[in-house]
């Protein structure tokens, strides 16, 4: 009995020791869930007590480089979706509508000056020139596809007959029936409720205001988009963050200046489109109330110079498109350096 005494608290020391010098296992400084290291497919973290440190700087690359290309296609089809619509509303809807607030104008004109005394002829010859030369710029704008080129080239037929009605009344007598016959018939042409030139013109300008309208509009698959957008940018970046404080508590060092440089330009990059996408939509609505409200007459010129106004730079805008995939690929590019060196130095051992 007195020798087992010793051999029993030696027994107990042994297997205390353990307990008392053990160290505690590292735990991770922020662990994301595991359902989204499946989801970016990093595959299971490792069983037991083995390091998780490879596992989780996985998910963060695949994590980061998965938002990044989600927000090039997002931002890049948003801002399509606004800038696209610019250029064709510049060269082409905007200056039709104006055309033919022209067209009609010298077309009233001319009829004035072929009916009304004193006749002035060469005021007549001016005023169709005009019209025939706003009617062709409509042409030369495409307005309407292969419909409105039919238009425009109707129109054009009806303004010769017109003016050939009115010619011919000119070289009869003043008050002879003929000669009424004729203007009368010039009347018609013009002003037909259904098919004469002013009805087609009016139709035809309808429908480039509609179109006007659909470049213009800012609906609901534009706010969409922008807002899953800025939801990216948002997630992106709290990403980008939270992988920097695991880098600094992990590795001891303060700053992953590819991380940072990922940040700045997410942040520089989204405020520069939000910028440019806020001018173009600006110069695109003022164009679009200057065109409703413009009256056709002497203020068309006006109109042209300040549309020519709001809708300039559009172009060079519209052209940043390119630099959103550009500055996708650079910002995966920066997450994969900034973590590369850290996953190379913990690769999973082969078991």
């Amino acid at each position: 009995m007195t020798d087992a005494a010793p051999m029993t608290h030696a027994t107990s020391m042994t297997h205390a020791a353990p307990t008392a010098h053990a160290a505690p296992r590292l735990r991770d400084p922020a662990p994301l869930p595991r359902f989204l290291g499946r989801l970016v497919g990093a595959g299971r973290r490792p069983p037991g007590e083995g390091s998780t440190t490879a596992h989780d700087l996985s998910v963060r690359r695949r994590l980061l480089l998965a938002l990044s290309a989600l927000l090039t296609l997002s931002l890049f089809l948003s801002y399509e979706g606004v800038h696209g619509d610019a250029n064709p509303l510049r060269t082409s809807s905007a200056p039709a509508v104006l055309a033919i607030d022209t067209a009609l104008y010298a077309l009233d004109a001319a009829q004035a000056d072929a009916t009304g005394a004193p006749h002035s002829f060469s005021e007549f010859q001016k005023q169709i020139s005009v019209a025939a030369q706003s009617v062709s710029l409509a042409a030369a704008d495409d307005v309407g596809g292969p419909a409105g080129r039919q238009a425009v080239q109707t129109v054009s037929g009806l303004i010769t007959g017109y003016t050939a009605m009115v010619l011919k009344a000119q070289v009869e007598p003043e008050g002879s029936v003929l000669r009424e016959a004729y203007l009368s018939y010039a009347t018609s042409i013009l002003k037909a409720e259904d098919s004469g030139i002013e009805a087609r013109l009016r139709d035809l300008q309808r429908e480039q205001l509609a179109a006007v309208e659909r470049q213009t509009s800012f609906g609901p698959p534009l706010w969409l988009g922008w807002s899953v957008a800025a939801l990216l940018v948002l997630a992106l970046g709290t990403a980008l963050v939270e992988t920097q404080l695991f880098l600094r508590h992990r590795f001891r060092r303060r700053y992953n200046r590819q991380l940072i440089a990922g940040g700045a330009l997410l942040a520089a990059g989204f405020a520069a489109l939000v910028l440019f996408t806020v001018w173009t939509h600006q110069g695109m609505a003022d164009t679009r109330a200057l065109l409703d409200r413009t009256p056709p007459g002497p203020s068309v010129p006006h109109a042209g110079r300040q549309t020519a106004s709001y809708l300039a730079h559009t172009g060079f805008r519209a052209a940043a498109s390119v630099w959103i995939v550009i500055g996708g690929v650079l910002l995966m590019a920066l997450s994969e350096t900034g973590l590369r060196q850290h996953i190379n130095d913990y690769r999973f051992r082969p078991r």
